[in-house]
């Protein structure tokens, strides 16, 4: 199959397109700008299309051939131009309109377990608001309503990793920390192919969390000890939180965690909102939040440095 996919030098989409170069599919990978992710993409199968999903008719011209298009591109702060409406709900639309134009019959998207509208959170509502264009598109899709998504080049262990081996401290998201299920990437992968190829959850939305509950504290407590570190821990509230993360997106490249973020563990990220089923059985996820899995998403460099901040060039 001819596959494309949005977003594939992030995260998730470049795990997929691995996975499905592996299975020697065909894929176009969509991106507004080429660059060497955690994962690195290469071979013959795999052809590069630069847009920013904003001009449906461009895109279309990317997607004639393909059979399917797993939409995963996302942000999770606002830079610039790089708004959520600009984003997630603009570039869903044009994605919606440029499959159609193309002729291409299916959309995977990967949206976020608690996107709902009205919560008074930016980055909720223009998630939720991408999945009801895709529901209403008239395209066949399933959209994937993600939990918190772990392994290399992610922001979960990338950032714990290098926070913890910088400064071994971890503060809780609130007094009452809420708890988490850490989802495997080879998990989330494994549900984006079932929907890609094997035409599984049709026209529909699922949520999708990992196979254990946990506290982000306890996930620090993991991520120190596979490296051979002691973390302290200790309360914080979450308007430090909220007030760092401000501090954060105006000063790093990346931020060690982004406001949307803070909303989103002050929350929890277990229970899917509004209730959506789980996937198929046979297609749960299985993988929990062990050494192991930890050791395969550590991040290639271990420490933040000067590098990480805007003011600095790379």
């Amino acid at each position: 199959m001819r596959i494309a996919i949005t977003g594939a030098s992030g995260f998730v989409g470049s795990h997929l397109a691995k996975a499905l170069l592996a299975r020697s599919h065909e894929i176009v990978a969509i991106s507004r700008g080429i660059r060497s992710p955690e994962v690195e993409l290469s071979s013959p199968k795999l052809s590069w299309y630069e847009t920013d999903l904003t001009d449906s008719e461009q895109l279309a011209r990317g997607l004639q051939g393909c059979d399917a298009v797993a939409h995963c591109a996302g942000i999770n702060r606002e830079t610039g131009q790089q708004t959520y409406r600009r984003v997630h709900i603009r570039g869903t639309q044009v994605v919606a309109d440029a499959a159609r134009s193309a002729g291409v019959p299916k959309v995977v998207m990967l949206s976020f377990l608690r996107a709902r509208p009205n919560c008074g959170s930016a980055y909720h509502e223009s998630k939720w608001a991408a999945e009801e264009i895709l529901r209403r598109s008239g395209l066949d899709y399933t959209i994937l309503k993600a939990g918190m998504i772990y392994g290399l080049g992610d922001h979960m262990l990338d950032h714990l990793t290098k926070s913890l081996n910088t400064l071994p401290l971890f503060a809780t998201v609130g007094f009452h920390e809420r708890p988490i299920r850490p989802l495997a990437v080879r998990d989330v992968v494994g549900l984006l192919c079932a929907a890609l190829l094997d035409h599984k959850m049709p026209r529909a939305t699922v949520a999708v969390t990992g196979p254990e509950e946990l506290r982000l504290s306890e996930a620090a407590r993991r991520v120190a000890r596979v490296f051979g570190r002691r973390v302290y821990i200790f309360p914080a509230p979450v308007w430090f939180h909220r007030a760092f993360a401000h501090v954060l997106e105006w000063t790093m490249k990346v931020p060690l965690v982004a406001v949307a973020q803070v909303r989103i563990l002050a929350e929890g990220v277990v229970e899917p909102e509004p209730p959506f089923p789980a996937p198929p059985s046979e297609l749960a996820p299985h993988l929990s939040f062990t050494d192991e899995q930890i050791r395969q998403g550590l991040p290639h460099r271990l420490k933040f440095g000067f590098a990480d901040l805007r003011c600095c060039a790379s």
